[in-house]
């Protein structure tokens, strides 16, 4: 009863209390922000004339204000400059589609200057007023840092503010989100993002706060977003699955595994009860059968030696009449046979012990009559092709694929015929990926159990990322089939695992069922 109502009092704090931002989705969705710089010329050298802010919805494409860039269209000795988060240098960039209407700019970095992690859209509706951040490069923060024009063209992580969305409403002719989030001259363009990291605007100007009332701030809603890059052949990554935290799906997971455990100990107790009732039943049959063979072979030992007796003594009487000889022979015979025959069925009588024998073989009968229900978790044979889906009751994913997965596993660990994964010290099985065209580092786990697979994936920055790669570099996993090959992996990975962040950002989790003939 207390578990029932700690669960519920879980789930009411859930639906009543705001999601708030994770600063890892917040840090993760911030190395696609860069700072759109207007370049002018002084003695030959570039000066900014002025900055704002954007973000990449492809790993070449930037989405910014039309605002931030319409000096640029109006002079043909502006140029535009993008100046990433984090890396060295930065590049030019231009203007491939603008729209004053709704203040959206799209632009196109240089061919082969730079490419840029692009940042999900949220693809729900906008229904719970909870935290939002504002990701950007406001040039009041630049003034009070006493940045100089070279700190303009230096690769700078962003600032982030919080607030809390207050609205979506119709304004200047568009769809725009009113929040609270504090932004300001050089935020215009930046992404305004969910508790999950993923946009839900761009941040493009703000009431006047002169009079001391208020200030709230507006943000184009992805009712414009969308349509716009659609129509400028950009499909960018979406997601409309609901924000959930790490931590939440923790818990669930715990709460998922003491159900499943006091299940199974429910499953056990009633099955010892069932055994304990059939093993009663089967004792006190296997008793009255048991006594009533033993009984009755020894009362046909009993006849079989009367009859051997009395036998010989008719042989014995016999044996001096010459007529009678042959009726001699014929009762020695039948003695003979009857002695024997009263021996062998004394000596084949069941014994007390065969009860327990009896006993033994009712259950196992009995159990095998009740088999597990086929495909069923934990059930069969966990090897072979199998086809895995996304759980999203189960899963936090911002910006991640969630197509279904091939996955064909081997009791060894193999996956696929190629890819050995690693047995850890807690008897989990899991591979490391920190692959050069992932800004992810991924770890993926399997349980043959319960056919899961889940994806932990940790979107880390560039210096973090490449030290990541450095430690996966430093071993070479052991190939498919080589002797203990899932041990060393295993041991081969812990120290990277171990440097990881306590949290992924992303957890992707699937259930994977045997592939059908024929897909």
């Amino acid at each position: 009863m207390i578990r029932l109502l700690g669960a519920l009092a879980l789930l009411l704090a859930l639906f009543a209390a705001p999601t708030s931002a994770d600063p890892g989705d917040v840090d993760a969705a911030a190395r696609g922000v860069v700072r759109v710089v207007i370049l002018g010329t002084e003695n030959g050298q570039p000066v900014p004339v002025s900055h704002g802010t954007g973000f990449a919805v492809s790993p070449t494409r930037i989405v910014t204000n039309a605002h931030v860039v319409s000096e640029a269209t109006q002079d043909d000795t502006l140029r535009i400059g993008i100046v990433p988060a984090e890396g060295e240098g930065g590049a030019f960039a231009r203007i491939i589609a603008i729209s004053p209407r709704n203040d959206l700019a799209l632009l196109e970095i240089a061919k082969g200057s730079l490419r840029m992690p692009p940042l999900a859209l949220a693809g729900g509706s906008l229904s719970n007023l909870g935290e939002v951040a504002a990701v950007g490069y406001p040039m009041n923060v630049d003034v009070a840092q006493g940045l100089g024009m070279d700190d303009i063209f230096r690769a700078q992580p962003p600032v982030k503010s919080r607030g809390f969305l207050s609205g979506v409403r119709p304004s200047r002719q568009f769809d725009t989100i009113l929040h609270t989030a504090p932004i300001a001259r050089g935020n215009s363009g930046g992404p305004l993002l969910d508790a999950c990291g993923r946009v839900i605007g761009v941040n493009s100007f703000s009431t006047d706060s002169t009079s001391g009332d208020a200030e709230f701030y507006f943000a184009v809603s992805l009712r414009e977003l969308l349509p716009f890059l659609r129509s400028n052949g950009v499909e960018p990554v979406t997601n409309a699955l609901p924000c959930r935290s790490i931590d939440e799906l923790n818990a669930e997971e715990r709460q998922r595994l003491e159900s499943a455990q006091s299940q199974a100990r429910a499953r056990l107790a009633e099955r010892a009860e069932n055994l304990r009732e059939l093993r009663e039943k089967a004792r006190l049959t296997a008793q009255m059968e048991v006594l009533e063979q033993r009984e009755n072979r020894m009362a046909l030992a009993l006849i079989a030696l009367i009859a051997a007796i009395g036998a010989g003594y008719a042989a014995l009487v016999w044996r001096g009449d010459e007529a009678r000889r042959t009726h001699v022979r014929i009762a020695a015979a039948v003695a003979v046979t009857a002695l024997v025959a009263a021996v062998l069925l004394w000596v084949t009588r069941p014994g007390l012990a065969e009860i327990e024998d009896r006993v033994a073989a009712a259950i196992a009968k009995a159990e095998g009559r009740e088999p597990p229900a086929s495909g069923a978790p934990g059930s069969g044979s966990a090897e072979g092709a199998l086809i895995c889906t996304l759980v999203p009751d189960r899963s936090r994913v911002t910006s991640a694929r969630t197509d279904d997965v091939a996955l064909e596993w081997s009791a060894d660990g193999c996956v696929n015929r190629r890819t050995q994964y690693g047995l850890g010290p807690g008897g989990e099985w899991s591979r490391v990926f920190a692959a050069e065209d992932d800004a992810a580092v991924a770890v993926n786990t399997y349980d043959p159990e319960t056919r899961t697979l889940r994806s932990d994936r940790y979107l880390l920055g560039q210096d973090a990322l490449a030290a990541a790669r450095e430690a996966r570099s430093a071993y070479t996993p052991p190939a498919c089939g080589v002797s203990d090959a899932a041990r060393t992996l295993g041991e081969q990975q812990q120290a990277l695992i171990a440097a990881l962040p306590d949290r992924p950002n992303e957890r992707l989790v699937y259930s994977c069922t045997a592939k059908s003939a024929g897909k």
